[in-house]
């Protein structure tokens, strides 16, 4: 079954691996991110089954004419990873009112963007996937990072929300708790200290697993750690 999904949120490390993984898996990609060049870059690297969308999902009318590039050119979305994330790394005291709202609308209100656009198609075909990805903040609040903590507690109550609400329609919605640090782009596998880290394309494998689940069976809570002694 070929599918079509979107990616909202594409950048070097889990975003990159998620593309690479459904698009290796037989999906036709569309990558949303604010970044045209690179989006633009990774789409030739990853061949005719994947299209660059720059999007800023935060605006309404971009995320519209963004699903309507992708389904131009792929067809109805079966498949929707909310994986952007508006990092705000402050503490009570220190953030700014306009700071904390930027963390809620890259994450949250984003995706709520991102899956209204995505939920008709599915509703109009056999059902979909919608995976969000979240963050230890979402079930234990971060010190010193209330705008991140704040956003990502509101992502993991959509997902909740939306599983109860489609999951009877076929709509398979869940939520990933990446329970720690993803390894960047510029740490190799061998180093000592890639241990500590997710490997972003085993997390990316994860997430292949949610789309292709049976229905008798979905996962709405997924929890991802590194394995390492302090865990």
């Amino acid at each position: 079954m070929t599918r079509t999904a979107v990616i909202a949120g594409v950048g070097p490390g889990l975003g990159e691996s998620l593309a690479r993984k459904f698009v290796a898996e037989g999906c036709r990609v569309g990558l949303f991110a604010r970044s045209a060049d690179y989006l633009e870059d990774l789409a030739d690297d990853l061949g005719d089954d994947a299209v660059a969308v720059p999007t800023d999902i935060t605006d309404p009318e971009q995320v519209e004419a963004g699903f309507r590039a992708v389904r131009d050119a792929f067809g109805p979305v079966d498949v929707l990873v909310n994986h952007a994330s508006g990092g705000s790394w402050q503490g009570l005291r220190e953030i700014t009112p306009e700071e904390f709202e930027r963390a809620w609308r890259v994450s949250a209100a984003g995706a709520l963007l991102c899956s209204q656009a995505a939920v008709d198609d599915m509703l109009a075909g056999d059902g979909g996937t919608i995976v969000f990805t979240g963050a230890t903040s979402a079930v234990r609040g971060r010190e010193g990072a209330i705008g991140f903590s704040a956003a990502k507690f509101a992502v993991r109550g959509m997902a909740e929300s939306m599983a109860r609400e489609l999951g009877p329609e076929g709509i398979h919605v869940a939520h990933v708790v990446i329970d720690g640090g993803i390894r960047p782009p510029d740490v190799d596998e061998s180093d000592r200290d890639a241990a500590a880290y997710l490997d972003p394309d085993a997390i990316a494998d994860s997430y292949w697993h949610l789309v292709t689940q049976d229905r008798s069976s979905w996962t709405l809570e997924l929890d991802l750690r590194p394995h390492v002694e302090e865990f």
